[in-house]
């Protein structure tokens, strides 16, 4: 999927995806696309604080099972496991996003930002579906 333009496939393939980790009882608390300008690409970036992806190793064998289930039931996505990164809920830009963003602890909002300075980081463009500061074991978010 290394192309320079997010398309309607690519956002609904994603939302397909983080249902799929949901279904699985992964609590996604962040999950967005971001255009990566240096590399001319775009990266799902994906960040659970779930005992699965208390490794990323364990993270992305994880999402590469959800995408496998989701390709025997006839789910198909136009990426791959490659272009997916997880990243720490604790990640700098997760936490300048969380201030000036909040999408809830429920659904998958589509927010679309492009071209703005948030916090110390620069997004050109970027697709968000969740964007949630992690409140504790005992929350879930529903999809």
């Amino acid at each position: 999927m290394d192309k320079t333009t997010l398309v309607e496939s690519d956002i609904s393939d994603g939302e397909n995806l983080i249902k799929g980790l949901y279904e699985a009882h992964i609590n996604v608390h962040t999950a967005f696309w971001l255009y990566d300008s240096e590399a001319d690409r775009w990266r799902l970036m994906i960040a659970s604080k779930d005992a699965e992806f208390a490794s990323p190793k364990k993270a992305y064998m994880q999402i590469n099972d959800i995408l496998e289930i989701m390709e025997s039931k006839g789910v198909t996505v136009g990426f791959s496991l490659e272009n997916i990164s997880v990243i720490s809920p604790n990640d700098t830009l997760i936490n300048f996003l969380d201030k000036e963003i909040q999408t809830g602890p429920e659904g998958i909002n589509g927010l679309r930002i492009s071209r703005s300075r948030i916090g110390n980081s620069y997004i050109e463009d970027a697709y968000l579906y969740r964007i949630q500061k992690f409140l504790g074991s005992d929350h879930s978010a529903k999809v």
